[in-house]
Parts: structure tokens; sequence; C-alpha cells
């Protein structure tokens, strides 16, 4: 059995095209990362705390653990904290190129493994007020970034290089194969 270790819905979305069949049981493990860790490769060990966190409760089936990050300049945009915060990263974003990393964990037979995916996004220049439009729909509240390219806040993005579903949390196709549902 496969077992998502999130309880995003745009994960739960993602995985359903791939798996037709999933638990979820979310892992609730304190997420840590050794001080100085490149951005890029902080994915990956959320990704593996989550799907080994969950893997310890259910031994016997394979889980699939997931973050994503935001990076611009080296620096981490997890999620905002509140509606300030978020009209912080979304300034800082604004016309400007930035990269989206999605580590993805699966944990089976004692063991884990992993990779990240990464995708380049471009945003259009924002205005105050569109900034302070798009926080006002509470849409940016939980996601990294402070921005879902899935919902309103694709009219924020000028263009990506890479895997959209990477962006929304899942890379779907990379998952596939690395679940050798794909060959």
């Amino acid at each position: 059995m496969y077992i998502l270790a999130s309880g995003s819905p745009r994960r739960k979305e993602l995985l359903s095209l791939i798996v037709p069949e999933y638990e979820i049981l979310v892992s609730g493990c304190e997420e840590s990362v050794p001080e100085g860790t490149p951005a890029e490769k902080v994915p990956a060990i959320l990704a593996e705390q989550k799907a080994l966190a969950v893997a310890s409760l259910r031994p016997e089936d394979t889980v699939i653990g997931s973050d994503t990050v935001v990076v611009l300049d080296d620096e981490i945009f997890g999620k905002p904290k509140d509606f300030a915060h978020a009209h912080q990263m979304l300034r800082a974003l604004s016309g400007k190129r930035h990269f989206v990393y999605t580590g993805v964990a699966v944990a089976e037979k004692g063991g884990v493994r992993s990779f990240v995916q990464k995708t380049e996004v471009e945003f259009y220049e924002l205005s105050d007020e569109t900034i302070d439009n798009y926080i006002a729909t509470g849409e940016p509240m939980d996601k990294a970034g402070a921005y879902g390219i899935q919902g309103k806040g694709s009219v924020l993005v000028k263009g990506i290089t890479g895997d959209y579903f990477n962006v929304m949390g899942l890379p779907v196709a990379e998952t596939a194969r690395f679940l050798g549902i794909v060959k």
C-alpha cells in the first residue's frame, strides 16, 4: 500500500494522477535541517524525515514524503507567518526569477531514497496593490513562497522553465518514474 505522508490538498490531487489507491498519514515530525545546508538539498532532507516518521509506524508500506521550498538568491522562502511576511516575500519575488525545489522521498523495506526536482519561475513586476489584493484572497498563507501557481497566484507568473507540477508541490512525471510506475 502507498501512503502519502502529507496533508497537502495539492499533493493529494497530484499523487492520485499516478497512484489510484493510497492512504494519507501526516507525519507530524519535527522538521530540522543542519545549519549551512545548501537550499537545494533542504527539501530532500525534510521529505526523508516525513517519510521515515510515517514508515516507522507502517514499515510494510511504501511511504511517500515531499517538501517544497522557493529559493531566491540562496534564501529559502517557506510559508509566510502572516500577511506582512507574505507581502515581503512577494515584493522580493516581483520582477525576478527564482527556483522552486521539491524533494520527494520514498521509504520502503527499511530504507529511504529521494530526489529533488528544480523549476525556474519568473514573476511579472508586481505593484503593491496587486500584492495586497492577492494576499487578501488568503491563498498565499499556506504556500511556500506565498503563492500558488495553480490558483489566483497564476496571474503573478510570467513564465516557468521546468515541471509545472513541481511548483504545485509534487513533480508527477519524475515521481511516477521514481516509484517504477512508469519506465
